[in-house]
């Protein structure tokens, strides 16, 4: 499948053009003949017979950027000065800077900021703890702590290479929902380790996102944490994507006017996300489920490939007990969720579903099956791109989720604030803009993380989680 050029592929060509009718045309016609999308034309000087121009370019990936610069080095009259990846000059020095809130000034803002009156407010947080909340940083702070060990679909790169996603993910929680996120990138992927290493950082912290580590040790770092500590923990691989895809197929089921506990849902992979969505989906009371991995259905008995977590998959999925390839398993199904790898189905696997079927297609970038070859076939499809309609992304939830843990101090999180994520999300749609094409809101639409943190807070005050009074 031949992807479209993306933004992410985005380079800068300046070029030093003789100043001709026409050329413009040819480098124009070289760069459209290449699969290139010209973004945007600046002229950056006009000289003697020359004119110099800054040509915007969206390619697919670094080798089409390559045969872009290639294509336009050819043309008579044109001079390649420099070609800039615009993605890697927007991480120049990182993404992400600490700012004070207060000025210092004199000597006056410098005792109470510092030496000698800090002094004061470090022995009222000694005779109280919870005054940290008031006084610090803590109350409106989250560790995004990573191994590097699973990193979006580059798997194991190491703590160092995967810096940039989680400066990233301190930049949406930031811009989405005003909170200070600090990317914590360890070098070690040593269970216990991590888990110490986490318990000994959290004093400085509201709040621990657990980013990007493999499964299954994700599942035990995560449950060890939610014990011992008193802040929530929530590891948004997991969490986040079941969240967001259960909300989408609140919506989904209301369109093809199925009922939602009676759905036969095919789940294609049994990792942190897959895992995840299968609880959730459970949680709501769907019981059709059934998990496929590398080795095809996952079902009670089976030995070849199995870890606890597939066990667990094993005892409360696939009551029916079939066997065989994912293909196998999509007979009569109402819903494919993919949670896995690129294509793994066919427009032939799809037709085995029920009538009406929904595709959610959630690989990254190239989903279980292309989209283009999935529409004329189904009734509803999801991807996780952005260039198509529908895009299930975790930055739906997180953002509001952690605003309002922040904002309920709560201790955990529980099932039920998961699920009210879930529905806040879901209810961003109007049942009147309801459609095919629009089953989850954008990304962008503001009013998505003040639904879900207020959804979350109240949550959190129901179950007896919440460790802030409602009057304050």
């Amino acid at each position: 499948m031949g992807t479209t050029p993306s933004p992410s592929y985005s380079i800068t060509l300046r070029l030093e053009i003789v100043n001709h009718v026409g050329m413009f045309g040819k480098i124009a016609t070289a760069i459209g003949e290449t699969g290139g999308d010209i973004g945007a034309v600046d002229i950056v000087k006009v000289g003697k017979g020359i004119i110099v121009r800054d040509f915007t370019i969206n390619a697919r990936d670094e080798a089409h950027e390559k045969a872009i610069i290639k294509a336009v080095k050819k043309i008579k009259g044109v001079r390649v000065i420099h070609a800039s990846d615009r993605t890697f000059l927007l991480h120049h020095g990182g993404k992400i800077e600490i700012h004070n809130r207060v000025p210092i000034k004199t000597h006056s803002d410098l005792s109470r900021v510092y030496t000698p009156g800090v002094a004061r407010i470090c022995m009222s947080i000694h005779n109280d703890k919870e005054k940290a909340y008031r006084l610090t940083i803590k109350r409106n702070s989250v560790a995004i702590v990573t191994d590097g060990s699973a990193v979006l679909g580059l798997g194991k790169i190491r703590p160092e290479a995967a810096m940039p996603v989680m400066e990233g993910k301190a930049m949406l929680f930031k811009e989405f929902a005003n909170i200070d996120a600090f990317p914590i990138c360890l070098a070690t992927g040593n269970t216990d380790e991590i888990v110490k290493t986490i318990k000994n950082i959290s004093p400085g912290f509201g709040g621990i996102n657990l980013e990007d580590i493999s499964s299954p040790r994700c599942f035990e770092i995560e449950e060890r944490l939610k014990q011992e500590l008193d802040i929530p923990v929530f590891h948004d691989d997991q969490h986040g994507t079941a969240v967001v895809v259960l909300a989408a197929l609140f919506n989904a089921a209301k369109i093809v006017g199925k009922q939602l506990q009676k759905l036969n849902i095919v789940i294609s992979g049994a990792g942190a996300a897959g895992t995840a969505c299968c609880k959730i989906l459970k949680e709501v009371g769907i019981t059709g489920i059934i998990v496929c991995d590398r080795e095809g259905a996952i079902y009670k008995g089976r030995k070849k490939h199995m870890d606890p977590v597939k066990k667990w998959i094993s005892e409360n999925t696939n009551h029916s007990n079939i066997k065989g390839s994912l293909s196998d398993t999509m007979n009569g199904a109402d819903v494919f969720l993919g949670v896995s790898a690129p294509a793994l189905i066919t427009v032939d696997d799809i037709k085995k579903m029920s009538p009406d079927p929904i595709l959610f297609t959630l690989a990254n970038p190239d989903p279980e099956i292309a989209p283009e070859d999935a529409y004329p076939y189904v009734r509803i499809l999801a991807t996780g791109r952005s260039d198509y309609p529908n895009q299930i992304n975790n930055m739906l939830c997180f953002p509001g989720l952690f605003r309002g843990l922040l904002d309920s101090r709560a201790k955990t999180v529980n099932e039920e604030i998961k699920l009210s994520a879930a529905r806040a999300i879901a209810s961003m749609v109007y049942e009147k803009e309801l459609s095919e094409d629009y089953i989850v809101p954008s990304i962008f639409d503001r009013k998505v993380v003040t639904a879900v943190a207020s959804a979350v807070s109240e949550a959190a005050f129901k179950t007896g989680v919440a460790k802030r009074q409602r009057w304050h």
